[in-house]
C-alpha cells in the first residue's frame, strides 16, 4: 500500500466516523429516553444539535482548512470529536449529553471539509481524483448506512453509552497515523483573516430557524418564543449575507456561486439531507413500532445494506462513473431513492411485508445514497479552483445538513399536524418522494440547460 492510499484511508475513516454518528443514535433513543425520563420531542435535540453545529460550522472548517492548513484542522477536528465522544459516553445527565453532542458536531465540521481538501489536493489527476473522491464519499454514505445497524446492536447488547465510546479508540489510532502520514501543511505568506462572526451568526440563524420549525406545533404553549424565532432567523441569516457582500475577506466568496454546477449540487444536497436523514428516522420507527422488532433485530435487518453499499462503492461505482458524468450518475441515484420510497409507501398500505420494506431500504441505503453522495460531491467541485476546494466541499455539506435539520423538523411537524395510527404514516413517505422528485427536476433542468448552451456554442462557432 503506497502513501497516497494510506492518506485516502485516513481521510475516509474520519468522514466515516462523523457520518456514522448521525445515524447511530436513532435506535439508541428509547434507551436514552428510559434512562433520563424524557419524551421524544426532547431527545430529538440530540440529532438536531449535532446536525446544526455540524452544518453551521462547516463553512468555518472549510475556510480554516484552506487558510491554516488541511492537516492541522483535520487533526484538531478529530481531537475535538474524540473528546466529545468520550464526554457523551460518560454523561450522567441529558443536558451534559446534549452539550457533548453539539461539540461532536463542531469536531465533525472541522473533519469533513479538511478531509475532502486533503483528498482533492493529494490526488491531482482528473481520473485519480474522481476515483479518490468517489471512495471518500462512499465512506460517508457507508457510515450513514451502517449507523442504524450498529446502533441497534450496541444499544441492545451493551448500552447506549458505547454508541459514543466506540469512536474513541478509532480516533486515537487515526490521530496517531494522521500525524505521521498526512502531508505537511504548506505555510502561506499571505495574511488571512477568518470571518468567525459570520460563522457564529450562521449557526445562531440555523439554530433559530430549526427551533421555530421544530416547535411550531407547540405555538400555543410558547407563542412569543416560537413566533419570534423565525424572524430572528431571517434577520441573522440576512446579516450573514450582508457581511459576505461587504467585508474584504468574507467567510464565503460569493463569486463561487457563479458556477451553476456548484449551485445545483448544493440544492440537491439540501434535498438529499432531508431525504436520507428522514429515511433513517422513519425506518427505525417502522421496524420497531409498526413491525414490532426490537432494536437489535432492526439493526441486524439493516446490516446487509451497509455491506451492499460497500460492495456497490467498490465494484459498481467505478464502472458507472466511467460511463456516466456526475449529473447523469446523480439522476440514476435519485431514481433509486424514488423507487425505494415508493416501495416503502406500498408497504404501508399492504401491512408492512418485510420484503417490500427491505427492498425500499436496499434501493435507498444500499444503492441510491452511494450514487447520489458521490456524484453530487464531484459535481460541486468540478468547476472550482483547487484553492477553493475546502469551501466548495463545505458548501455542499452545509447544504446537506441544513436540509437534514429543516427536513426532519418539517416531517415531524407534518406527522403531528396530520397524525396517523401508525408510527410511520403514508404522508411521511410521500414527503420523501417529494424530496426525490424535486432533486430530479433540478438535475434534469441542469442537464437540459447545459445541452442548450453547448448547442448554441456550436451554432456560433466559426468555420
Amino acid at each position: 500500500m503506497n502513501r497516497k492510499d494510506i492518506i485516502l484511508i485516513l481521510a475516509s475513516v474520519g468522514t466515516f466516523v462523523e457520518a456514522l454518528d448521525i445515524a447511530i443514535v436513532n435506535l439508541s433513543i428509547p434507551s436514552i429516553q428510559e434512562q433520563f425520563g424524557i419524551g421524544t420531542e426532547t431527545v430529538q435535540w440530540l440529532q438536531t444539535l449535532y446536525v446544526l453545529f455540524f452544518g453551521g460550522f462547516l463553512i468555518v472548517g472549510g475556510k480554516l482548512s484552506d487558510q491554516m492548513g488541511r492537516k492541522k484542522i483535520f487533526l484538531s477536528g478529530s481531537f475535538i470529536f474524540m473528546v466529545a465522544s468520550l464526554g457523551a459516553g460518560l454523561s450522567s445527565g441529558f443536558e451534559t449529553l446534549a452539550i457533548f453532542r453539539a461539540l461532536q458536531g463542531l469536531g465533525a465540521a472541522f473533519i469533513m471539509p479538511s478531509a475532502m481538501s486533503i483528498v482533492t489536493n493529494t490526488f491531482t489527476g482528473d481520473h485519480e481524483r474522481n476515483r479518490a473522491v468517489g471512495i471518500f464519499s462512499s465512506f460517508a454514505a457507508i457510515g450513514s448506512g451502517s449507523g442504524l445497524s450498529l446502533g441497534g446492536i450496541i444499544s441492545t447488547y451493551l448500552s447506549w453509552h458505547w454508541v459514543f465510546l466506540i469512536n474513541v479508540p478509532v480516533l486515537i489510532v487515526s490521530l496517531l497515523l494522521g500525524y505521521y502520514y498526512l502531508p505537511k501543511d504548506e505555510v502561506s505568506k499571505r495574511s488571512y483573516k477568518t470571518d468567525f462572526l459570520s460563522g457564529v451568526l450562521l449557526v445562531l440563524g440555523l439554530l433559530s430557524l430549526t427551533y421555530g420549525t421544530h416547535e411550531l406545533i407547540h405555538i400555543k404553549e410558547h407563542p412569543l418564543m416560537i413566533i419570534s424565532s423565525l424572524p430572528i432567523a431571517v434577520l441573522l441569516l440576512t446579516m450573514v449575507f450582508y457581511r459576505l457582500k461587504s467585508i474584504s475577506q468574507p467567510l464565503i466568496d460569493l463569486s463561487l456561486m457563479k458556477h451553476r454546477s456548484l449551485n445545483v449540487s448544493s440544492i440537491c444536497f439540501v434535498t438529499l439531507g432531508a431525504f436520507f436523514i428522514g429515511f433513517l428516522f422513519l425506518i427505525s420507527l417502522m421496524l420497531q413500532k409498526d413491525m414490532n422488532h426490537n432494536a437489535a433485530t432492526a439493526g441486524l435487518l439493516l446490516v446487509p445494506f451497509s455491506v451492499m453499499s460497500a460492495l456497490v462503492a467498490k465494484f459498481i461505482l467505478p464502472y458507472i462513473s466511467k460511463r456516466f458524468n456526475s449529473p447523469q450518475m446523480a439522476i440514476l441515484g435519485w431514481f433509486f431513492m424514488l423507487a425505494g420510497s415508493l416501495s416503502l409507501l406500498i408497504s404501508v398500505y399492504m401491512g408492512h411485508p418485510l420484503a417490500l420494506v427491505l427492498i425500499g431500504a436496499a434501493c435507498i441505503s444500499g444503492i441510491g445514497m452511494t450514487f447520489c453522495f458521490t456524484a453530487l460531491s464531484v459535481l460541486g467541485i468540478q468547476d472550482v479552483g483547487s484553492s477553493d476546494y475546502g469551501v466548495a466541499a463545505s458548501l455542499g455539506s452545509t447544504s446537506y445538513f441544513l436540509g437534514a435539520g429543516i427536513g426532519l423538523s418539517f416531517m415531524t411537524l407534518m406527522s403531528q399536524l396530520f397524525p396517523s395510527v401508525l408510527a410511520v404514516g403514508n404522508l411521511s413517505v410521500i414527503i420523501l418522494m417529494g424530496y426525490s422528485l424535486f432533486a430530479l427536476g433540478a438535475l434534469f433542468y441542469f442537464v437540459i440547460k447545459n445541452l442548450k448552451i453547448r448547442k448554441s456554442e456550436i451554432a456560433i462557432k466559426p468555420y
